[in-house]
């Protein structure tokens, strides 16, 4: 049975539900591309399918728009995929589990994937009916945006026809996006060495940070739990000498980690060392009170074990690599007032057998910044014995001073509301800078219903905003 049944507007939540029982995880896009090309095929659509699986769909215009320039509608199909730790989804094969929560929608004990699933039900909503008056659309469904935006960089854009682009990747009502950060991933890698170890296990769990978007949420100053556990390790090995056996947090380099734990083989005094990290955890639970007022670090004694854990020297540098490079706002914009400018945040944090790896989602909206911490932190992990290795890069989105997408899309607003919107930067990534480098002379505005807790099991799209965007993009396709 339908959960979203008897919404408004109906053929956009019919939409949304299909698509959130389709499994749609960065890289493993295949099953919604493929439900995309069926959804063209079935309405005789003009439709276009990559080997990267971005989909592009073209809906021609209705009497009376046909002379109107063509529109494109743009969004993306892949989900970041978080869930709670006793959440047993398996998110390449199952579907999510959907609640109504009074004027909202989530998933159970997931993220929800309104973003970007929202952009996608409502260029379906629209190419399915019969009554909506357009001019000919262009929808462009890009994989792996999650990722890097690697389905923008790929796609191929030469069948495209418009110059105007609805961007539909934003999340607060009201707020026209016109200019946004680049970034990149960057791995720092450490080698480490092992060597068996005797002694009692003791075991760190941090859990119960609030995370979120690490673009559009790293100004609220919440905890990182690989930092914290990066803290935990070093004001420990103060008094109490242990080895590392492992180390592991997050799941995005996007998302700001909830959680972290760590398995190490305390040398002598085990019972100690763990009175000593609940005093560590008292101190950071008041100094995060505000914005973290749930995290809770456990800590249990294991029995006198030998395994192999990182040597003393290794272990040394992990922890000074983890507490060394930077995190969070780096700094903010002179143009803009309350703009971030230049930010990391340590998304990942994995030790394997042969080497520990920081993941980074590095942002700025100057190019020259970036580069510059890019090069910080290749000095400070290579003065280690360490590199970096970088992915994903993708350009800022610059501001256009001349847009009559976008004073059109104020002047409508105005006219439905009675106020003027927002017209803002973000510190987040939209694909709209990748695609304005594909197509000269693109005029693109990116918009979106309200979500809060993006990237995060917190994750909610509220029902009644999604009908006034759906309102709202009516107008602004029907405008001539």
């Amino acid at each position: 049975m339908s959960v979203l049944e008897g919404l408004e507007p109906g053929e956009v939540f019919h939409f949304f539900e299909e698509i959130t029982q389709i499994p749609r995880p960065s890289y493993k896009e295949e099953q919604i591309s493929n439900y995309l090309v069926r959804f063209a095929e079935e309405r005789k659509l003009e439709h276009y399918q990559d080997k990267l699986g971005n989909v592009i769909m073209i809906g021609e215009a209705t009497p009376g728009y046909e002379k109107v320039e063509p529109i494109i509608l743009q969004g993306h199909m892949d989900m970041v995929c978080e869930k709670e730790s006793d959440c047993g989804i398996d998110f390449e094969n199952d579907p999510l589990t959907l609640r109504i929560e009074g004027d909202t929608i989530t998933a159970e004990g997931t993220t929800l994937g309104g973003d970007d699933g929202i952009a996608i039900a409502y260029a379906l909503a629209i190419l399915n009916s019969d009554s909506i008056p357009h001019p000919r659309l262009e929808f462009v469904c890009t994989v792996s945006e999650e990722m890097g935006m690697e389905g923008a960089k790929g796609i191929d854009v030469s069948m495209l026809k418009g110059k105007k682009l609805l961007n539909l990747d934003s999340e607060e009502e009201g707020q026209m996006l016109v200019s946004c950060a680049g970034g990149c991933r960057a791995d720092c890698i450490l080698p480490v060495e092992r060597e068996e170890v005797t002694g009692c296990e003791v075991m760190i769990h941090v859990t119960g940070l609030r995370g979120g978007h690490s673009g559009a949420e790293i100004h609220k100053g919440r905890a990182n739990a690989n930092l914290l556990m990066g803290r935990i390790l070093l004001e420990l090995s103060e008094d109490y000498p242990y080895k590392i056996h492992s180390i592991a947090g997050g799941s995005k380099d996007n998302a700001i980690p909830r959680e972290c734990e760590a398995v190490l083989i305390a040398e002598k005094n085990a019972k100690g060392m763990a009175a000593e990290i609940r005093e560590i955890a008292e101190r950071i639970q008041k100094e995060f009170l505000v914005s973290d007022p749930d995290i809770q670090v456990s800590v249990s004694v294991g029995e006198e074990i030998t395994k192999k854990a990182l040597t003393g020297e290794t272990g040394k540098k992990a922890v000074t690599l983890i507490n060394l490079i930077p995190n969070g706002i780096q700094r903010m914009s002179d143009d803009i007032k309350g703009l971030v400018e230049t930010s990391l945040n340590l998304g990942v944090l994995s030790l394997e057998t042969e080497r520990l790896s920081l993941r980074y989602a590095v942002r700025s909206s100057v190019g020259t910044a970036k580069e510059f911490l890019l090069r910080k932190m290749e000095c400070l992990t290579s003065a280690l014995g360490g590199t970096v290795e970088r992915a994903g890069d993708y350009p800022a989105w610059e501001y256009r001073k001349d847009s009559k997408l976008r004073d059109d899309m104020i002047r409508i607003y105005r006219e439905m509301y009675g106020k003027e919107p927002q017209v803002e930067a973000i510190h987040a990534g939209v694909e709209c800078g990748i695609l304005a480098g594909k197509i000269e002379g693109l005029d693109a505005v990116s918009i979106g219903p309200d979500m809060s807790g993006v990237h995060t099991t917190e994750e909610k799209l509220s029902i009644s905003s999604t009908r006034r965007v759906w309102e709202f993009v009516l107008k602004v396709i029907a405008s001539k």
